[in-house]
């Protein structure tokens, strides 16, 4: 790369969301198996942040281990409960009560909540959490925010919060329903699963 005069884009430092146990914490049921033979069988959910021009955006959005297809999200400008709850109430529309599915995140603050863990029961999720300082148990996430982050954010000067919010919709919407994976046979997330339920 020094020879070719390239350089590559760096990926800052993740938003931490853990702040110490505050409340229960759920075992890691994943186990670092991020592989869902099915749709809706393994959930993965994190939060990162933006930074424009002093100000804050978080995303936080849920992933099919299945197609990397990102199910629901939410983004706040300040990272409080309320928007993880939007989130997952958001997912819950898209599949039926008592399925079972693990949902893996890590230990932060927002998960150790007792409103968080009895909406996941209340709907039949198992919940499953990282072990502390293990980033590669919630690998798949990290990496959507890598591509995210990459593809959209590090490659524009934004001026604005709301211009950041409407480019990261933009972007999801493209990243479900368009973007190719190797991975997924050369189809975006959302034709992978359409062509798993033909067959």
């Amino acid at each position: 790369m020094r020879e070719l005069g390239l350089k590559s884009l760096i990926r800052v430092k993740k938003y931490k969301s853990y702040k110490g146990q505050r409340g229960k914490i759920a075992p890691n049921v994943l186990q670092g198996d991020f592989k869902a033979a099915r749709p809706n069988k393994k959930w993965a959910t994190d939060i990162t942040e933006f930074k424009v021009f002093g100000n804050k955006l978080y995303l936080s959005p849920i992933i099919d281990l299945f197609n990397g297809e990102i199910i629901s999200y939410e983004l706040s400008e300040k990272p409080n409960f309320e928007q993880v709850v939007m989130m997952l109430k958001k997912s819950f529309k898209k599949i039926p009560n008592q399925t079972h599915l693990i949902l893996h995140s890590d230990q932060g603050w927002q998960y150790q909540m007792k409103q968080y863990q009895q909406l996941l029961k209340e709907k039949g999720i198992i919940q499953s959490m990282s072990r502390k300082g293990n980033c590669l148990d919630n690998a798949i996430i990290e990496n959507f925010f890598g591509i995210l982050k990459s593809e959209l954010f590090y490659l524009n000067k934004y001026s604005s919060i709301t211009q950041l919010k409407q480019d990261i919709k933009t972007y999801i919407k493209y990243y479900n329903n368009e973007r190719i994976k190797l991975n997924l046979n050369g189809m975006s997330p959302i034709e992978y699963r359409a062509n798993y339920c033909q067959n």
